[in-house]
């Protein structure tokens, strides 16, 4: 099981490089490593809010404030386990046409 936390912990760091460079972040990437969180659990190797807490210090790390301060308190009430609430910067929004 360390094969997969360590995969896991990859693909986390990978989607965060990502997500502070402002790349895109495909949906594929997220929900590959959702289902090792799951594999994870469901094989006892894990507990879901450890895997939370683990996660959270990643974006932490990466990010350079805690998960909470970007997506509030109730984050994990918002994406519950197993998902993994990484975003690409919302790209700058310029008008095509004049409000005139």
């Amino acid at each position: 099981m360390d094969a997969i936390r360590e995969e896991l912990e990859r693909r986390w760091q990978q989607m965060l490089e990502r997500a502070a460079a402002g790349d895109d972040l495909p949906p594929a990437l997220r929900l590959r490593a959702e289902g090792l969180m799951e594999a994870l659990v469901l094989a006892g190797a894990a507990e879901p809010a450890a895997l939370q807490a683990a996660m959270a210090d990643a974006w932490h790390r990466a990010m350079g404030e805690p998960l909470a301060a970007t997506l509030g308190e109730d984050w994990k009430t918002v994406h519950p386990f197993p998902a993994i609430p990484f975003y690409q910067s919302r790209a700058p929004v310029v008008p095509s046409t004049s409000d005139d």
